[in-house]
């Protein structure tokens, strides 16, 4: 198994690609926290896990919260005795949760609020992971994304654009500055994937213009993104860091 005997902590797991991570990673041997906002969700998750073997445990986590990610990496010491890997996935898109995403009609609270979940969690996460990582020899971090940090959109997602972009330059700068100390960081970035956060692909006519726009002439799904999150984390992508890794069907090159 690519992850016997490691451990480490996934968050936003209670759906979508960190859920799908998390049985994955689970599968291959990893001891997994299952870090999510929604109680309901990630523990449907642990029960997932448990259900087919593996070993799993919920932390109910705001990642904008710093007590809350210190707790979460602090779980997973306790739980499993280490701490290999960090998949920074939890995000929002706004558009779910009634933000304005328009920059001009936005207000600095919706602002900062976005970016406190979408960025804020990323650099919580690698601060109280990364530490951890360096005195134990070394882990690996990954975060999601989106070719958004790519692409410009006429979707109204400014602000989670905003976002995505930075924790790119973020991952490059992390991989240069503790790269010494055996710590990885890269970055995932997902197109359309089927997800709680992209109902509207279910719309027919919405469905048959994105897989239209994707070379491969579908829609990714949420174990798409987690084969190559499974990569990053195994040491597969041992002398693999700083990097940019693009799952979206094609379409950035389209």
């Amino acid at each position: 198994m690519r992850l016997s005997g490691r451990a480490g902590v996934i968050t936003g797991a209670g759906s979508g690609i960190g859920r799908a991570s998390a049985i994955l990673f689970a599968r291959e041997g990893a001891g997994v926290i299952v870090a999510d906002w929604q109680p309901e969700w990630g523990e449907e998750t642990v029960r997932m896990i448990d259900a087919a073997g593996g070993g799993a445990h919920f932390a109910h986590t705001d990642v904008s919260k710093e007590d809350q990610v210190r707790t979460m990496m602090q779980m997973c010491l306790d739980r499993f005795g280490r701490l290999d890997f960090l998949y920074n996935n939890a995000a929002i898109d706004g558009l779910h949760q009634g933000v304005e995403n328009y920059v001009p009609d936005q207000t600095l609270e919706h602002w900062n609020y976005m970016l406190s979940i979408n960025l804020g969690g990323v650099f919580l996460g690698c601060k109280h992971a990364i530490p951890e990582m360096a005195k134990r020899g070394g882990g690996s971090i990954l975060s999601t994304a989106s070719i958004a940090a790519l692409r410009g959109s006429t979707f109204p997602v400014h602000t989670y654009t905003a976002a995505k972009g930075a924790i790119v330059a973020l991952t490059r700068a992390l991989a240069v500055a503790y790269g010494p100390e055996n710590v990885r960081v890269n970055v995932i970035l997902p197109g359309a994937i089927r997800t709680n956060m992209s109902d509207n692909y279910e719309h027919p006519d919405v469905r048959e213009f994105m897989e239209n726009q994707a070379p491969l002439r579908r829609i990714g799904e949420p174990e798409d993104v987690a084969y190559c999150a499974l990569y990053l984390a195994s040491d597969e992508s041992r002398f693999v860091t700083g990097q940019m890794f693009v799952v979206d069907g094609g379409v950035s090159v389209a």
